[in-house]
């Protein structure tokens, strides 16, 4: 069987990631458990590394698909820069070793204070996303006697042909400026003393399979990047957003080089840093989340895998409908092997992470449900006060506890009960 995982393998019936045997990883850690490859992270950067070669860049990973402090701070020793949305995932940057001059901050609600906060860590680029929010920047910068460097997001309309949940930068989604709006307000940017137009900035989607629609957009780009050089307005960078897709169950996706190339092919020999903000690309074949079965139920209409990870560890399965695939971890020749739902504990219907997959299981057995890299532990939730999972990171036959499970008293610390008196 071919794992979408490269550093995955099964060796005498026992998945093992890297050099390190899961089954070790469920009895030293708990289960549920994220569990990353250093490996995978590293060649996955290298990819863009190499397809960049030669060609003025700058890598900026997404923060947003998997912001563990370890997982930055591998990036961060890589070379690469950070794409942010918040202030939170700035102060993370930060604490990993990350730098905060190659940091871009993108976003719909920047708040004030997180406009402040970028402006005093020296952030490289805030991605603009609305003319209210080139206002706000310019009178807040205006009033700490600072220069912002600023970008538009633009929205293109392009159709990215991906999931609805996941697309970007058509008219009707709330990201970006609209193309047409772009050269004047990039004129008014340019006028206001407490700005310094940087560069410009476009992302279409996620999990994109096809380098078509990214290549349309880029054409766009670059033709108003010439445009607003002809007013005078030079840009330092373009940034062309990330997005690029994995493999989940059956997709195909490009492999780096040939996701970049129509959009290498279109820059050519220009002067500006072209500058990507892949996120699922780098992490999201890079982990796995570990999970063990409290319970099988045998039904008429359908069989349960009951077991103890939820909708509330990974929410992509219950939220888009998304695949993972479901690997056991040891096989098991005497188990009879049935058609199943994967399901959690959680009281919703929606609770499920797999639907009819076909497994020979028994009680306790251990899963590993792979291409949870991304969007894993970053959208998970304490529903039904459950503490979330423990992340393990995985580096030849090392492994580092990256974040410690929760614990029910954890979550009420910052709870109060109800006084008598109230």
């Amino acid at each position: 069987m071919s794992f979408p995982i490269p550093t995955l393998s099964r060796e005498q019936g026992e998945l093992r990631l890297e050099d390190v045997a899961l089954n070790d990883i469920a009895a030293r850690f708990g289960t549920p458990t994220f569990v990353y490859s250093a490996r995978a992270m590293r060649e996955a950067y290298a990819a863009y590394a190499e397809a960049l070669s030669g060609v003025p860049s700058q890598v900026c990973y997404a923060v947003k698909a998997n912001s563990n402090l370890a997982v930055l701070g591998l990036f961060a020793r890589l070379g690469a820069g950070f794409d942010i949305v918040s202030g939170g995932e700035l102060a993370r940057v930060l604490a990993a070793g990350g730098q905060a001059d190659r940091v871009v901050f993108s976003g719909v609600g920047k708040s004030a204070a997180e406009i402040e906060q970028a402006l005093s860590a020296g952030i490289q680029c805030f991605n603009i996303e609305s003319r209210a929010e080139l206002a706000r920047i310019a009178a807040i910068a205006s009033r700490l006697g600072r220069t912002a460097p600023v970008a538009f997001r633009v929205n293109p309309a392009v159709d990215p042909k991906t999931h609805p949940y996941i697309s970007t930068g058509l008219r009707s989604n709330k990201f970006g400026v609209d193309f047409d709006e772009a050269f004047e307000l990039y004129r008014e940017a340019a006028r206001q003393p407490a700005l310094r137009v940087s560069g410009i900035a476009c992302h279409i989607g996620s999990q994109l399979l096809d380098p078509a629609p990214v290549a349309e957009a880029a054409e766009k780009v670059l033709g108003l990047v010439d445009r607003l050089s002809d007013e005078g307005i030079a840009l330092d960078h373009i940034d062309l957003g990330g997005g690029l897709g994995i493999r989940y169950d059956d997709e195909s996706p490009p492999s780096v080089a040939d996701y970049l190339a129509p959009l290498l092919a279109r820059y050519g020999t220009r002067r500006e840093t072209l500058c990507f903000e892949p996120g699922r690309s780098l992490v999201g074949n890079a982990g796995l989340l570990l999970t063990k079965v409290e319970l099988l139920k045998h039904g008429v209409e359908k069989n349960f895998a009951v077991v103890d990870a939820a909708m509330n560890d990974l929410a992509r399965p219950a939220l888009y409908d998304a695949y993972h695939a479901a690997v056991p971890v040891s096989t098991r020749a005497e188990a009879t092997t049935r058609r199943y739902d994967i399901v959690g504990p959680i009281c919703e219907s929606g609770d499920f992470l797999a639907r009819e997959r076909d497994l020979a299981l028994a009680d306790g057995d251990l899963i590993a449900l792979l291409s949870a890299g991304a969007y894993g532990m970053t959208m998970s939730s304490n529903y039904n006060t459950r503490p979330r999972a423990a992340e393990v990171l995985v580096d030849g036959s090392r492994t580092f506890v990256a974040r410690d499970r929760e614990t029910v008293a954890s979550l009420l610390r910052h709870e109060h009960a109800l006084p008598s008196d109230f």
